[in-house]
């Protein structure tokens, strides 16, 4: 159980920025607030890691170009369709990114890299996957609901996608993971 908040606490810093970006805009309905906010948290996390000599990974550099894009775009315009519309084009970056091989190996605990290597690249790939399919998700939520409807529609799916996605990767990986270690210590 302490793998699995390991990797998702890695998995929430590195998107630490949109969310908080996110939640901020739909309690306050400040959009100046919630993009400084997310941006003042996004180049911290990243001046962070650069200061301690840390790689800073791709996730957190989309987060703060997510944070920056949609924020100052909607903020320029007026127009809240190109912070609905961002995401869209933030999932397909993200997705794309997925698609490199072994990017999930970060987030993984070294026995998972020991007992199931094969699952953590196909588990990339379906991530990618659901990147994608979140892309089309929220297109057709944003074209056809309000700004507030839009919001709870796409953190709804946001949230239970990924989470259902994360759970079923665990049990999975665990299971299979199991039966490997137990089939080589009978070797």
């Amino acid at each position: 159980m302490t793998d699995l908040f390991r990797s998702a606490r890695a998995l929430l810093l590195d998107l630490a920025a949109t969310v908080l970006f996110f939640l901020l805009y739909k309690v306050t309905h400040s959009l100046p607030l919630a993009v400084i906010a997310g941006l003042a948290l996004a180049i911290g996390q990243i001046g962070w890691h650069l200061a301690r000599h840390k790689p800073v990974d791709a996730l957190q550099w989309v987060s703060l170009v997510t944070v920056a894009a949609s924020g100052t775009a909607a903020l320029k315009t007026g127009n809240p369709i190109y912070m609905m519309l961002q995401p869209s084009l933030i999932y397909l970056l993200v997705g794309w990114a997925m698609l490199q091989r072994g990017w999930m190996n970060r987030y993984l605990p070294p026995r998972a890299l020991q007992y199931v290597p094969d699952l953590c690249v196909r588990f990339g790939y379906v991530w990618a996957g659901l990147m994608f399919v979140s892309a089309a998700v929220n297109l057709v939520l944003a074209l056809s609901l309000n700004l507030a409807s839009w919001g709870v529609a796409i953190t709804g799916w946001g949230i239970a996608s990924k989470a259902a996605l994360f759970l079923i990767q665990y049990a999975v990986m665990k299971s299979i993971g199991r039966r490997r270690r137990q089939r080589i210590a009978l070797a």
